[in-house]
């Protein structure tokens, strides 16, 4: 017959690791991937070594309080890929990344790669860069959107109203929104101008992203 006489430690260390994911996530979303792991601990009343019996690296603790977000996201992006509507399923998804990355700095964090992952955050975003490019190949087939767009001009007006929805949060939480619907008008099929600049493919993004240089060599 199993023994209890562990319980309570099994207990305070479940407590100790919810109070850790729960001022993980606030310390994330408000300051982003690289919110200090002290100061973490601290506001879980417990001392830094304790975060790290839990949770031995920084992306250990990351991908715990992310996973849950992550697993919404490509659910309501999976949704968006079957819209009836083309169009409609491209405004749902470029809503969905950014109502999800809008207030949560280590979410924008993850979509834009700013810090290193592993298996487990690529394997999450290439699914979210290839159903967000299936949504658009979709809605370009369909005629609705103009043929010049790309994936990585999405991304791009993510990481654009990531940077407006950071230094306008507390005075106007949506006004991201507006931006992001004046960008999507623009991919319409329908009149369009000149862009006077060739799109960047993904590889020269990621290239720009890390530091690397967007027209330096592909390594």
């Amino acid at each position: 017959m199993p023994t209890t006489d562990n319980a309570p430690a099994r207990r305070d260390a479940r407590r100790n690791r919810e109070r850790l994911l729960e001022c993980a996530r606030r310390a994330f979303a408000d300051r982003g991937a690289g919110a200090a792991l002290d100061g973490i601990a601290r506001d879980a009343g417990l001392v830094v070594g304790t975060l790290y019996r839990h949770f031995p690296t920084r992306l250990d603790l990351l991908c715990a309080v992310l996973e849950p977000k992550l697993r919404r996201v490509v659910g309501e992006v999976t949704a968006a890929t079957g819209l009836d509507d083309p169009w409609e399923g491209l405004r749902t998804l470029l809503e969905v990344l950014g109502t999800a990355q809008a207030g949560d700095q280590a979410f924008a964090d993850f979509l834009a790669r700013r810090f290193p992952g592993d298996e487990r955050t690529e394997a999450v975003h290439n699914e979210i860069c290839a159903l967000s490019q299936g949504v658009l190949d979709r809605a370009q087939a369909a005629g609705v959107v103009r043929p010049d767009v790309t994936g990585a001009d999405l991304f791009l007006v993510l990481w654009a109203s990531a940077r407006i929805a950071e230094v306008t949060w507390h005075a106007s939480p949506s006004l991201w929104r507006r931006h992001m619907h004046l960008a999507l008008d623009g991919f319409r099929a329908s009149d369009r101008l000149y862009l006077g600049e060739t799109a960047w493919n993904a590889n020269q993004l990621f290239r720009a992203v890390t530091g690397q240089g967007a027209h330096s060599p592909a390594r």
